[in-house]
């Protein structure tokens, strides 16, 4: 691909605008489906450009052209065939890119839980089908998929009883979440050992870890929590991904310190507060042990200012 990544725009000053699932009214359906042409005639250049973090997931698949778009400060240089996989919480710009085509679907997590499901925990709607950050779908695969948006976007405008829509919806996302589970799958290195015992339990702690980060920093909370020892929690966490579980919380931590440094104008104090630190100074010696430099420092490096913007 010839795409150059550059920050984005929507990187500001201004925080970061959260976005609940609110489709325009009289959409009542609890999954929406629409080509990525309709984004601009949406919401408008300025907004489109802008980095929202989002209530829902948000499935992204490029049929025609490509793109740059931003995940939590990492860029992915999209071609056609690529599908992005948005999960709630995630900081997410669409780029400055507008010859591209596509499709957008947007749902609710509790949408892509099976109906008998008793727990209405969202972490288990990317624990089940084991859905991946990025795919790159061949021109077989990407037709497939393809259709399968159609048919459901075509579904979403039937006139019939809103729960029966809802029912056929639901069915066509989960096969559509299986798909590309599969696909995923398909992906993986032929070496690359089934889904183990220590994979499952890395899974329950990284879910677990998204929920309570900001009042858990310990490791003893989540084994105690899952029903583990340390040691055995360290070995999932060491076979599955060769970290440590306390460098996995410490990551997630400084993700959202991040987040919230770059997207937001709050204080240093604040974001120590929110993060579950209590004085500020342990928050700043804890990110610059993980990162290599300061919070404020680090804010200035990602919004491009002077250190003499902020001088005394």
């Amino acid at each position: 691909m010839s795409k150059v990544a550059s920050v984005p725009k929507g990187m500001s000053n201004a925080g970061i605008p959260r976005l609940k699932y609110d489709p325009t009214a009289p959409y009542r359906l609890d999954l929406e489906v629409y080509p990525a042409g309709d984004l601009w005639r949406r919401g408008g250049k300025e907004k489109v450009q802008t980095t929202h973090r989002y209530d829902f997931f948000m499935l992204v698949c490029i049929t025609q052209g490509e793109c740059v778009q931003w995940v939590d400060f990492q860029p992915f240089a999209c071609e056609q065939g690529t599908f992005l996989i948005l999960r709630p919480g995630q900081a997410h710009n669409l780029g400055s890119d507008e010859d591209w085509e596509g499709w957008i679907v947007l749902f609710r997590s509790e949408f892509a839980m099976p109906v008998s499901a008793a727990s209405g925990d969202p972490a288990l709607v990317s624990d089940r089908v084991g859905l991946p950050e990025k795919l790159l779908l061949d021109q077989d695969q990407l037709r497939t998929v393809s259709r399968s948006i159609q048919q459901m976007y075509e579904d979403a405008h039937l006139e019939a009883s809103l729960d029966h829509v809802h029912a056929l919806l639901r069915h066509q996302l989960h096969a559509l979440l299986a798909r590309l589970s599969l696909l995923k799958g398909r992906q993986r290195p032929l070496d690359e050992p089934p889904v183990s015992a220590a994979s499952q339990r890395f899974q329950r702690f990284q879910a677990l870890v998204e929920e309570r980060f900001a009042n858990w920093h310990q490791v003893a909370d989540y084994a105690s929590h899952l029903g583990y020892t340390e040691k055995s929690l360290g070995r999932s966490l060491a076979a599955a991904t060769g970290m440590t579980a306390k460098g996995w919380i410490a990551a997630r931590i400084n993700l959202e310190a991040k987040r919230l440094l770059v997207h937001t104008d709050l204080p240093i104090g604040a974001i120590a507060d929110r993060l579950g630190f209590d004085e500020a100074t342990n928050f700043t010696k804890f990110f610059k042990r993980e990162v290599r430099c300061s919070p404020a420092e680090f804010r200035r490096r990602q919004r491009g200012e002077s250190p003499l913007l902020h001088a005394g």
